[in-house]
Order: C-alpha cells, then sequence, then structure tokens
C-alpha cells in the first residue's frame, strides 16, 4: 500500500468532497454576483495548487512551529486532522507529533446515513479504505467512530478564510453539518482552520449555517478570533 506520508505533503489525500469545478474564466468581473463564491474557490484552489513541492514542505513545517507550542493542541487528548489534498497546507508533522505524545488522532469518515462527518481512529499502521468520493478513510467499524463533540481539537482543512474566523470550504457542507452540535450544546471542542497564507481574504460572505472557527493557523501567523 502506498505510504500515507509521502516526500511531497501536497500529494496525500484528504477531505475533499465536492467536485472539482471548472477553470474560471479571465473576466471575473462578468460573472453574476449569485456565483462569485465559486469563482474566489477556484481562485484559491488554484494558488495553492500551485505551490511548489519545496514551497509546499517548507509551510508544513512552518504550520507545525506554529501550533505544536499552543495551548489548544497541548491541553487535547482527542484530535481530529486530515490528510492533505488538492494544494491544502499538510498537517503531516502535527499528526506524528501528536502520535510521539500519545494523544489519540482522528481523521473524517463519510457518513452516508447521516451526510456528515464522522471521525475514525488513525495510527501509524493503520489500515485504509476508500469511501464512494474516491477519498482514504481508516478502514474501521462504525461503532469506533466518534461525533464531533467528542473531539478535544479539530484540524480542519479550507480553501479560504478571514481574520474573523469565518471559513470557506469545498462547498459541500458537510464540516458545517458535522459541526453543528457543537454550536449547538456549546461544547468545549476547539475547531482550528489550517491553510495557507495565500488563502486569506479580507472578507467572507457569512451564511447562516457558518460555523465560525476559533483560530486559523497558517505557515506565518495564527489569527485567534
Amino acid at each position: 500500500m502506498q505510504s500515507l506520508f509521502p516526500p511531497e505533503p501536497a500529494g496525500s489525500r484528504s477531505m475533499v468532497l465536492a467536485t472539482v469545478l471548472p477553470e474560471t474564466s479571465s473576466k471575473l468581473f462578468l460573472m453574476p454576483a449569485q456565483i462569485k463564491p465559486n469563482l474566489l474557490r477556484q481562485q484559491k484552489r488554484k494558488q495553492r495548487r500551485q505551490l511548489s513541492a519545496s514551497q509546499q514542505a517548507k509551510h508544513a513545517q512552518q504550520l507545525a512551529e506554529q501550533l505544536l507550542s499552543h495551548p489548544a493542541f497541548i491541553d487535547s487528548q482527542c484530535i481530529a486532522a486530515y490528510l492533505s489534498n488538492d494544494g491544502e497546507i499538510d498537517p503531516v508533522y502535527i499528526i506524528k507529533q501528536a502520535w510521539k505524545l500519545g494523544k489519540q488522532v482522528y481523521l473524517p469518515v463519510l457518513s452516508a446515513h447521516e451526510n456528515s462527518l464522522l471521525f475514525a481512529p488513525f495510527e501509524k499502521n493503520s489500515s485504509m479504505c476508500r469511501n464512494q468520493f474516491g477519498i482514504d478513510e481508516p478502514d474501521c467499524l462504525p461503532e469506533h467512530w466518534l461525533k464531533a463533540e467528542h473531539m478535544d481539537l479539530i484540524l480542519l482543512p479550507l480553501v479560504a478564510f478571514d481574520e474573523q474566523g469565518n471559513r470557506m470550504g469545498m462547498g459541500g457542507g458537510f464540516y458545517d453539518r458535522s459541526l453543528a452540535n457543537i454550536r449547538q450544546q456549546k461544547k468545549s471542542t476547539q475547531l482550528i482552520g489550517l491553510a495557507h497564507e495565500i488563502q486569506k481574504v479580507t472578507q467572507l460572505e457569512v451564511q447562516r449555517w457558518d460555523i465560525p472557527l476559533h483560530a486559523i493557523a497558517t505557515e506565518n501567523d495564527f489569527y485567534k478570533t
């Protein structure tokens, strides 16, 4: 089986649950207002995919430096992460350090019954399988899956973010549905988005179902909201 952590961090798999959109037109100003979020999504995905393998590796290391000394990581025992794909910043060093410290690491799995994400335990030698979207998940029985509110810390991939803690995802809404109970029940689970600095925008349009994050970590900074 192919290594879960190949030398080039951008090549592993992650939580990509939306259909890949076509390349954006150069005449963005002519597009109807209602599709602007999709145009921004395309633009930011393209920018992060254009980062070289060496830039991706450097950003992954710098991201770990930003996060590993933060209380949100230090004080957490159950941590949900992801496997990077599509140019996403790679949390591989964070995952490895969590294992080294004896923390429990989880990856998102698609729950077809709930149309949302649950979290399966992920260890160094975990067997993996692919779900209906072709995405790698830990191959374990559903009784071992946990809901988001059972996590101490959830590290989320994102496409774009602003400094107010708003996150733009792939457009499928899986994380928003999965995290709804945290907002409703006011759980103490920390939600931290991970991104390249180039994914930051001045302000994102917020929908009523969007789940705000507690912070966003990039290779350059830690934005606490």
